[in-house]
């Protein structure tokens, strides 16, 4: 495998379009998951996707940020599967798809 300093990294060129994903919207993305068969995910023990939460309810990714208390760069990165959700946010998606008002009512000082 190989290694890269981090300069290395910095200095290689982006493949992202960060033009396309930046004009992606919603409707896009219910049309991408009624594609490709993720639409109707359901949660069963496992923790719904960060995403399926945020259609569940109907929220913008800004929204559904402000609710779950986190900065709206981390929600995208977890619904972009930029990071690796550990226990606690799974448990809040659990929370947020099943007790939504419940979230809302804790968030409130």
């Amino acid at each position: 495998m190989a290694r890269m300093t981090l300069a290395e990294i910095k200095a290689r060129p982006s493949t992202i379009d960060w033009t396309r994903v930046n004009a992606t919207t919603d409707g896009d993305i219910d049309r991408q998951a009624k594609e490709d068969g993720t639409e109707e995910e359901l949660p069963g023990l496992a923790a719904p996707s960060p995403a399926t939460v945020r259609r569940h309810l109907k929220l913008t990714q800004k929204d559904i940020a402000a609710l779950a208390g986190v900065p709206v760069a981390t929600w995208r990165n977890w619904e972009q599967g930029r990071v690796r959700l550990d226990p606690a946010v799974q448990t809040l998606l659990r929370v947020l798809w099943r007790e939504p008002d419940a979230v809302r009512r804790a968030m409130v000082a």
